[in-house]
């Protein structure tokens, strides 16, 4: 990527331009603000950006920076290097682009009032590179302050030497509130407004380049799967563009690690959203082994040999083993990526398994009573949020760069700035939207134990462009879907959304299909669907946009080869009922699972006679030569978006549920007339008797 820029830079000096957000080198002025050390020591001014030095994930041609004023090179001084919501740099150019501050918001008020406060003396130590400092909340009124105000308010609370006058004013210093810090203003649309633009989806050359980066010896890769379309959204040869350790192979002799070019660089694979699978934990976990066996039949050749000791399926909603996760993370420190596709739930795992409040073993009472002691330090009194803890700064530990050689290395490295480690930093935030996460977003912890990466997702496919504006969030599965079962005569078709037509190609069977999708479903005439699908006629519901029809083609032809009898047969295969084996009976039941990109999966099956198969084979339970399956044929948008898997059988596992009894065909209550006059005479009788 970077020698395709050289060529373009050489070719047009204005074409290899990228935006402000991606690269703040090109719009932030050349003086860097220099925030004081614990120790007294400070970061060096960032030299003026060179012309060879650039951070970029992608290349937008014809955008020219303007040139900053000097208000606004100020005000920009005063905000976050980085949104933490999305991770865009910022900037104050563009409205419409990640990383723009609106300066009229409360938050930024309030941010840039604590900042202010902070450059002209009210707190004066232990400021990071992108968090504010602490200002006293007695003096929060407005960010239009005149500094000969403040300097005069200053003046009345210290001495001519810079010190504070007593004791007890530099402890309570110590303790001012932190306003947290305010997220950009497409972040805050996406939270309360539902609206926002994606971001140009990076390349895995481009996360190649950024992971090359990392400043850590060591290095773990954790590639998000989604569980709505597992396992679609797996990146293929992922091994091979990172560079990473092979997976372990069954071999006993295997290696458990190794290192390359002086890293160790390892990688598991994470499904998350596994609630959309099933309600129960339990059920889940049963799902493991069908799990592993999906993901080493999408590895390929790749994945016959290895092991696959490194699959975790977990929740974020749910909280199912995050928890162990999140243990791993902090026990392996170092960096730690979340690599994944658009809305795979890289966002939402990263809050949940993010190790909080690790660094607060701190004796507050210890730190204030020195602070009193030596009167000296009120100088530099030390940050504290508004929990009352310590803001850290990350330590050199697990290979981390050194943090005075951070300006100098920000104009070469793909990464952004190393945040302020506080032990809750603002997470990022999580929307339905592809592509939220604009830039890498680095969470460290441990007080330089290791950090956090969230980076961009990469392209999922872009069916959401063939969808209209006011449905696609419904793309989106959020919730787990209780399917519904159709029946598909022959001749008839089945339409998923108005976006996804399956037509049974055979004319003599019926095929049973159970759309897990957030969207509805309609079965109808083959010939109905095809003028609804192309957009021809609308006499059916369809989330589909302007144009779209035209787009529709055939995206292959899809055989169902797995054999189902047993979970499908009932009663006759049942070890409660009759318990018959699946080979002495004269059907079979025969399944497929197609896959919808990013939206879900829809259950096919099949009951046909063994006779009517010509040849037997391993889908059977026989050997021989390769049979006649039933197949069907699926239309999508470009003949794209598609894929199939061995059937999950979600509905006999999760989502069958018994019909219940309809009012009124329930068995009646016995009638209890003249119970009572008969028991009376059983009464009488055994008297007389007696």
């Amino acid at each position: 990527m970077r020698n395709l820029l050289k060529v373009a830079r050489q070719a047009s000096p204005d074409s290899w331009l990228v935006p402000n957000f991606l690269c703040p080198a090109l719009a932030r002025p050349s003086v860097l603000q220099v925030f004081p050390r614990p120790g007294g020591r400070s970061l060096k001014p960032a030299p003026t950006a060179r012309k060879n030095s650039y951070r970029c994930l992608h290349v937008q041609v014809n955008e020219i920076p303007p040139v900053i004023p000097p208000l606004a090179s100020t005000q920009l001084s005063l905000l976050p290097w980085t949104c933490p919501g999305c991770g865009a740099y910022t900037q104050i150019q563009n409205t419409n682009d990640a990383g723009f501050y609106t300066s009229s918001r409360k938050a930024v008020k309030a941010f840039v009032s604590a900042r202010r406060r902070a450059l002209h003396g009210y707190v004066t130590g232990g400021v990071g590179m992108n968090e504010p400092g602490v200002g006293n909340p007695d003096f929060q009124t407005s960010t239009e302050l005149e500094e000969s105000s403040l300097e005069k308010e200053i003046s009345e609370i210290q001495s001519p030497d810079g010190v504070f006058q007593d004791a007890a004013t530099a402890s309570n210093m110590a303790v001012f509130e932190t306003p947290a810090t305010p997220v950009c203003d497409r972040c805050h649309h996406l939270l309360y407004h539902q609206t926002g633009t994606s971001i140009i989806h990076p390349t895995v050359q481009s996360i190649e380049d950024i992971i090359a980066d990392s400043p850590y010896k060591y290095n773990h890769i954790y590639h998000i799967l989604d569980a709505a379309d597992f396992p679609l959204s797996l990146i293929p040869q992922l091994h091979h563009h990172l560079s990473l350790m092979p997976q372990r192979s069954q071999n006993r002799r295997a290696k458990t690690s190794k290192f390359y070019h002086g890293r160790k660089s390892e990688m598991s694979f994470i499904i998350t959203r596994s609630d959309l699978l099933a309600p129960l934990k339990e059920q889940v976990d049963s799902m493991m082994p069908y799990l592993v066996q999906v993901l080493r039949d999408a590895l390929g050749s790749s994945g016959k040999d290895v092991r696959l000791g490194n699959v975790r399926c977990v929740s974020s909603e749910r909280g199912w083993w995050t928890k162990q996760l999140k243990e791993d993370i902090w026990e392996r420190g170092g960096g730690g990526w979340m690599v994944g596709k658009v809305n795979v739930g890289k966002s939402s795992l990263l809050e949940t398994v993010f190790p909080k409040g690790r660094n607060t073993d701190i004796d507050f009472r210890a730190l204030r009573r020195e602070a009193i002691e030596t009167g000296a330090s009120a100088t530099h009194p030390p940050s504290f949020n508004s929990q009352g803890e310590r803001l850290l700064i990350g330590s050199n530990q697990q290979g981390l760069a050194s943090r005075d050689d951070f300006v100098d290395l920000q104009n070469e490295s793909l990464l952004p700035p190393v945040p302020e480690e506080v032990a809750y930093p603002v997470m990022p935030i999580v929307s339905a939207l592809p592509g939220t996460t604009a830039s890498p977003i680095r969470l460290p912890y441990g007080r330089g134990r290791g950090e956090l990466i969230d980076l961009p997702g990469l392209d999922r496919g872009g069916l959401e462009r063939f969808v209209s504006d006011k449905h696609k969030l419904d793309l989106v599965m959020r919730q787990r879907v209780k399917a519904e079962q159709h029946v598909v005569h022959p001749g008839q078709s089945i339409l998923i959304g108005g976006l996804i037509r399956i037509t049974p190609l055979a004319s003599d069977i019926m095929l049973l299909v159970c759309p897990f999708v957030p969207f509805e479903s309609h079965v109808t005439n083959t010939e109905k669907a095809i003028a609804v699908h192309t957009q021809k006629t609308s006499a059916l519901s369809s989330i589909t946009s302007e144009g779209a029809g035209e787009k529709m083609a055939s995206a292959g032809v899809f055989q169902l080869k797995w054999d189902v009898t047993k979970q499908r047969a009932g009663p006759l295969t049942a070890s409660t009922a009759i318990g018959l084996k699946p080979q002495v009976l004269p059907f079979a039941v025969l399944s497929a699972d197609i896959l919808i990109e990013g939206c879900g999966w829809v259950e096919l099956a099949v009951q046909v006679r063994k006779k009517a198969l010509q040849n037997s084979g391993d889908a059977l339970g026989t050997s021989g030569e390769s049979l006649e399956f039933p197949s069907v044929e699926v239309f999508s948008p470009e003949g794209k978006h598609i894929g199939v898997r061995r059937p999950m059988n979600a509905w006999v596992t999760v989502g069958h549920h018994k019909a219940k009894a309809r009012p009124g065909h329930a068995r009646p209550r016995r009638s209890m007339k003249g119970v009572k006059k008969n028991l009376k005479k059983l009464a009488r009788a055994a008297l007389v008797d007696g």
